[in-house]
């Protein structure tokens, strides 16, 4: 579309050009001034090379959309490798599969519906940058976009680099709800987020004609929402989505609570089998973040210094990431020193640390300061840490910890904007620096004021609220259905086996589940699937379904830590990161010898606390 644009410009400029000429040479016949020709000419090439250099900007802001786009799309790589390392090795084929949903769902979701809701406006498709940042006083305020269904709109690069900000939002869920979700419930879901929930928040904060707009004619507080590349319209919107989803869905089977359920005094850890998946997919990440934040500068910036707000951004993400992951690290081996006399550099912690320190930057990436970055990084790990131990103590089941990283620190991205907003770097970045962060307010003449760091909790409490009414009640009439939740014995066995027939590794999961689980489940595996189709009611043989049930209780083996029956209180009150880390040790022990027995052709290890009687 780009070539088209330029092709036709060009194409009327030389038609006026020759258009003016020959007036001015029907003026010279009839003795005007020959110099006139000469002028009108000069005129003429100007403006051609004029035009010529803006379409090139324009192709080149094409050019680089896309380009910033695929960093931001492959992502979604990163985030299928922390997932499928996050969780147990029963259930990786079946995450995997997840992600990749996330990005068909959301593709054709947004490309059907989602895309004209959030910026199905008044745009100037052919200057995106100038249309951004100064919108036509004929502008209205919407609560959605009204144009371009099933349509890429006039410049497919622009919805190409929008796609991929809707899928990232919708993919920050399939951590959370690993092992126990239903493959269609989470399809369901992906369409429903990327194609109505996500582009109204996008359109709000994002469009020339949304209420919290900076870039509105009339911005809210005569000041708007700074949510530079969606610290707030993506990761505290799927955050958001992810809490209520794991509220709704309950945790994995033996994690909080054991088959009588009754709270074990130590939640069951459930380590990741894979540290490698787990490194890479946040290398993957922290790499497609300098697409993620840098490229929103296309977009925003309407002059030529859109190159240098973008490498501030690309500082400023790369300074919030290490300090975030530093500060976790160090904390931790504090901490870790502190309770058990024995300091351990936990790998886990630097990986979400610097995850957390990069959503805490995405918001105000173009307008902090170097040092504003790193106070933000810093802040986010300690976040991290705190809210991830407050989500164990209430029992929420966050499998690769999305909450914590997503949800808290893109709220407090959010809010540091609108502390740490340089006056300096906002006029850079929007033409204007009339409400600065809060903090820059004390040397204003005019006095204190915080109008930025009021619209950005305005922008929290709209996205809280919007997610909350919407998706929420999703959750519980899928729940409600029987589409949410995995069943008993598929979680058991293994979605790997339930779902797609074979273990992650091609074989039939015998290597990693034992026997009787998916002998169990082969035998009632009818049953389960009456249940998936909402059938339990008209199945004539409702002591089967019964005896699934007693089947689950009787495959999942007791906790050590229950032991006592929960009258050992000298521990309830030890759920550390020291402990956890501990009780992850001796899980990755055991699995370890069972292996190596295995291997050597050793016994089996049989587990007296089962009743098989119940499985036969």
């Amino acid at each position: 579309m780009p070539s088209s644009t330029s092709s036709s410009s060009s194409g009327n400029i030389f038609f006026d050009c020759a258009t003016q000429q020959q007036q001015a040479q029907s003026s010279s016949d009839n003795g005007s001034d020959n110099n006139t020709t000469a002028i009108l000419l000069m005129q003429c090439v100007s403006d051609y090379h004029e035009q010529q250099s803006n379409d090139r900007e324009q192709n080149l802001r094409s050019f680089l959309l896309i380009i910033c786009g695929g960093m931001i799309f492959f992502m979604q790589s990163g985030f299928a490798m922390l997932c499928a390392g996050s969780v147990r090795l029963k259930n990786v084929q079946n995450t995997m599969l997840k992600n990749l949903l996330d990005a068909c769902g959301a593709a054709l979701s947004f490309y059907l519906v989602g895309y004209a809701l959030a910026f199905g406006g008044d745009y100037d498709y052919n200057n995106l940058s100038e249309s951004n940042s100064n919108p036509t006083s004929n502008s209205t305020t919407t609560f959605v976009g009204t144009t371009n269904f099933a349509s890429v709109g006039p410049s497919s690069a622009y919805w190409f680099f929008e796609y991929t900000f809707s899928a990232t939002s919708v993919t920050i869920v399939a951590g959370t709800l690993a092992e126990r979700c239903q493959m269609a419930a989470y399809l369901a879901y992906s369409v429903a987020l990327a194609g109505f929930i996500y582009p109204v928040i996008a359109h709000s904060i994002w469009s020339n004609e949304g209420f919290l707009s900076r870039t509105n004619y009339s911005p809210f507080m005569d000041s708007g929402v700074i949510d530079f590349a969606g610290g707030g319209v993506v990761h505290l919107n799927g955050g958001l989505i992810a809490l209520y989803a794991t509220l709704v869905l309950g945790p994995r089977r033996g994690r909080f609570y054991d088959p009588q359920g009754e709270p074990l005094i130590n939640p069951q850890p459930f380590p990741g089998h894979s540290v490698a998946l787990q490194l890479l997919g946040t290398m993957i990440l922290w790499f497609g973040w300098f697409g993620f934040n840098p490229g929103s500068a296309l977009l925003l910036v309407d002059n030529h210094e859109f190159g240098q707000v973008a490498a501030n951004a690309a500082v400023a993400t790369a300074l919030s990431g290490a300090s975030g992951g530093i500060t976790a690290l160090f904390t931790n081996l504090w901490w870790e020193e502190r309770v058990t006399g024995e300091p351990k550099f936990v790998i886990q912690m630097a990986m979400n640390g610097a995850l957390s320190g990069l959503v805490a930057v995405t918001s105000g990436c173009a307008v902090m300061e170097p040092w504003a970055a790193i106070i933000t990084g810093v802040i986010a790990g300690w976040l991290y840490m705190l809210s991830s131990t407050i989500l164990i103590k209430l029992k929420i089941d966050d499998a690769v910890n999305a909450i914590p990283v997503h949800m808290v620190n893109g709220g407090w991205g959010l809010i540091s904007t609108g502390l740490f907003a340089s006056p300096k770097l906002l006029q850079l970045t929007y033409g204007n620096a009339d409400h600065p962060g809060f903090i820059y307010t004390f040397n204003n003449n005019d006095g204190v004021e915080a109008n930025l760091l009021l619209c950005q909790f305005c922008a929290i409490l709209f996205i809280l609220g919007w997610t909350f009414i919407t998706m929420f009640p999703f959750f519980i009439w899928l729940n409600y259905r029987g589409w949410l939740r995995a069943d008993s014995l598929e979680e058991l066995v293994g979605l790997d086996v339930s779902y797609h027939g074979r273990g992650t590794h091609g074989s039939e999961g015998g290597e990693h589940v034992q026997k009787e689980y998916i002998d169990a489940y082969n035998r009632y595996k009818s049953t389960i699937r009456h249940r998936h189709h909402g059938q339990n009611n008209s199945n004539p043989d409702r002591q089967q379904a019964s005896t699934v049930e007693a089947t689950t209780t009787a495959l999942f083996p007791q906790h050590p830590n229950n032991a006592n029956n929960g009258t050992g209180t000298e521990a309830s009150g030890s759920n550390s990161f020291a402990m956890q880390q501990h009780d992850e040790e001796q899980q990755q022990q055991q699995q370890q010898q069972q292996q190596e027995n295995l291997l050597s052709g050793g016994q089996q290890e049989q587990h007296d606390d089962l009743d098989f009687n119940k499985i036969k």
